[in-house]
């Protein structure tokens, strides 16, 4: 008898586990495991994936715009005053004595193409990457819906899942783009145990969260430290 397709009951389950455990993790009193998961099928995999949020650079926008309307009113106002017959200001005199005068291995000349130079660069990489690195993009059900779910909010839903485990003392949860890594502290149980029932809760806990790319799960699980 074939099962039904497409039921809660019949989900992806986590492919491609790696299981790290043998002679060396009763010594060490650790257990560790990496999976990676399989994303659903949603409306991204027709209209070729959801990519990242971008950041409208608010900030640098308005640090470029002020440099840009002040040095070019300086400009356009002075060469207005030389059209109108009066001298050119003294600063832009200066500057044109300066720069015919200078030579172009002066230490100053240098220092400042360098400066120059930092700034197109990175003016250009504020241009060519999305920025919002905390956000996380979702997948979207409906075309005409996106929604982002901010990496600090996502390790701690991840963080009370861990929680409720059995046999768990305390858990840390680093959430990236690509990797969850979750460290936890188990004061009773085996580590196996605990390991097992932390990668099937946590797999559940990032499907939950409804990731568009959704990250591999990294789980390590130790001994509390001694005291004193």
């Amino acid at each position: 008898m074939s099962e039904p397709q497409g039921s809660e009951s019949t989900r992806r389950m986590p492919v491609m586990p790696v299981m790290e455990k043998g002679s060396e993790s009763g010594a060490l009193g650790q257990s560790a495991s990496a999976s990676d998961y399989e994303p659903l099928h949603t409306v991204d995999d027709e209209d070729g994936g959801q990519g990242r949020f971008w950041s409208v650079r608010r900030v640098p926008a308005g640090i470029l715009a002020v440099l840009v309307l002040v040095v070019a009113g300086a400009f356009l106002y002075d060469i207005t005053a030389v059209r109108a017959h009066r001298p050119a200001m003294h600063w832009r005199r200066e500057l044109a004595r300066q720069l015919a005068e200078q030579p172009l291995d002066d230490t100053w000349v240098l220092v400042g193409a360098g400066i120059a130079a930092a700034l197109g660069i990175w003016l250009i990489v504020l241009a060519a990457t999305p920025g919002l690195r905390d956000v996380l993009p979702m997948r979207r059900t409906h075309a005409d819906v996106r929604a982002g779910l901010h990496r600090g909010a996502a390790a701690m839903a991840l963080r009370d899942r861990a929680m409720e485990v059995a046999g768990v003392q305390s858990v840390r949860v680093r959430m990236g783009r690509k990797k969850v890594d979750v460290r936890a502290v188990s004061h009773f149980r085996e580590l196996d145990d605990v390991r097992a029932d932390l990668d099937a809760t946590l797999a559940d806990g990032i499907r939950g969260l409804g990731l568009a790319r959704p990250p591999s799960l990294s789980v390590h699980v130790r001994r509390p430290g001694r005291k004193g």
